[in-house]
């Protein structure tokens, strides 16, 4: 056993620390008054700070949102998939991937692909002509759901715009948003089915979501718009019932009911208020329609039917710019009554067929027309194209051909001929 010494502490003197040139980056401690610091208890502190700013054990990221919860954890709880556009938006998760060399976005064509909504720019003002019924009926639905918070009353959430075919019910609820500087989003009855359950669904309470973020961070007017419902949705004798109709349906109902509360396969969040927008359905037949949808307190009905007054002034301004004056447009429609709005427009364009054909010739003829409209020299035009001068005869002559083909359909029944000899 060794011997202890024992030496009072006042004689005792602490060696001299000597600082080698080789092992400047090696000092890991100073001794001074009894007590050490080192490098490793700084990183130590430096973890533990580091793991103080970990939101959760879920994900390693540092990123929170509005409530201060882990942001991508609760991302991916929500979703079905992984949104994987955030994480390469600069600033919002990931900055090692946004760069710099292509702006501030990796993405360039986000806010492009994204682009759902309609703006109408193509149409001009004055052109076409609104029905003021129509008009009314579109405004005032609008503008009621947008101060609906202000009424002391139930408001519908949707309009069901419905009446014969062809008559216009879509071009002029595109006029009037255009009017209205309205920025909607359009959907279509083929929309409205899916191969995977519950797509359509999802889709209508995705879009609603878009036309809401028009108008929160945009600032514009917006609403959802759905044509020709009465198609996918429409229960014509034995049609069969898929469960993507039924979700779809409950949908519009979950809609109508709880416009400010819009899940997308996701928990509910106290702060996720959506904003209200309205909802306009066009179709030919509402009453196809699951009845307690179209329920007053869920949908507003406007059956349009143009009367002869309406015509005639859509028709007048379609054939304003071709010099046809209004007693002339009086007589073409008084020549085929009875028929929809989408006929004159077809017997407009029913004219161009023989100046199509001689522009076909003058081209090379029908063996070149392949080469010569697609596969032509950048430095090769075509033959300018002059639209044919139009005039009240050649429009008849063009309506009495449409009017024939009417008839053909309506009474030659081709299949009844294809399975007389089967039925015999």
């Amino acid at each position: 056993m060794a011997a202890r010494i024992h030496m009072p502490a006042s004689n005792f003197t602490a060696p001299p620390l000597r600082l080698l040139p080789n092992n400047k980056n090696k000092l890991s401690s100073v001794r001074c008054c009894g007590s050490t610091t080192s490098s490793n208890d700084n990183n130590k502190s430096e973890n533990k700070n580091k793991k103080k700013k970990r939101l959760s054990s879920q994900s390693s990221w540092e990123a929170e949102d509005s409530q201060g919860r882990d942001y991508l954890y609760r991302l991916g709880a929500e979703a079905d998939n992984m949104n994987i556009a955030v994480g390469q938006r600069d600033g919002i998760i990931d900055h090692l991937f946004a760069g710099n060399f292509l702006g501030k976005d990796s993405d360039i064509v986000f806010d492009y692909r994204h682009k759902v909504t309609r703006s109408f720019q193509y149409l001009q003002a004055g052109d076409y002509y609104i029905a003021p019924l129509f008009l009314d009926k579109v405004v005032c639905h609008i503008v009621k759901n947008f101060i609906a918070h202000l009424l002391n009353a139930k408001v519908p959430l949707i309009l069901g715009i419905w009446g014969g075919k062809g008559q216009g019910k879509s071009f002029q609820t595109e006029l009037i948003f255009q009017a209205m500087g309205v920025e909607p989003v359009i959907m279509s009855a083929g929309e409205l089915e899916s191969e995977r359950a519950g797509e359509p669904g999802k889709l209508i309470r995705e879009r609603y979501r878009t036309a809401s973020q028009v108008v929160q961070n945009q600032g514009k007017l917006s609403c959802l718009m759905i044509n020709d419902i009465d198609a996918g949705l429409g229960r014509f004798g034995n049609t069969q019932v898929t469960v993507n109709n039924q979700i779809v349906v409950g949908t519009l109902m979950n809609l109508s009911d709880n416009p400010t509360r819009v899940s997308v396969g996701q928990d509910w969040r106290e702060s996720d208020i959506t904003h209200r927008v309205p909802i306009i359905v066009t179709g030919n037949d509402l009453s196809t329609i699951y009845a307690p949808l179209i329920r007053d307190g869920r949908m507003d009905k406007f059956y349009w039917q143009p009367n002869y007054e309406d015509i005639l002034n859509i028709v007048h301004r379609m054939y304003e710019k071709d010099g046809i004056a209004r007693d002339e447009v009086s007589k073409i429609v008084g020549t085929f009554p009875n028929q929809a709005l989408d006929f004159y427009g077809a017997l407009r364009s029913r004219t161009y067929d023989r100046s199509i054909l001689k522009w076909i010739d003058d081209i090379g003829g029908v063996e070149n027309l392949g080469h010569k409209l697609v596969k032509r020299r950048k430095d090769e035009s075509l033959p300018v194209f002059i639209p044919p001068e139009q005039t009240v005869e050649a429009l008849l002559e063009s309506g009495y051909s449409l009017l024939n083909e009417q008839k053909l359909v309506m009474e030659t029944k081709l299949s009844k001929e294809y399975m007389k000899n089967i039925e015999d």
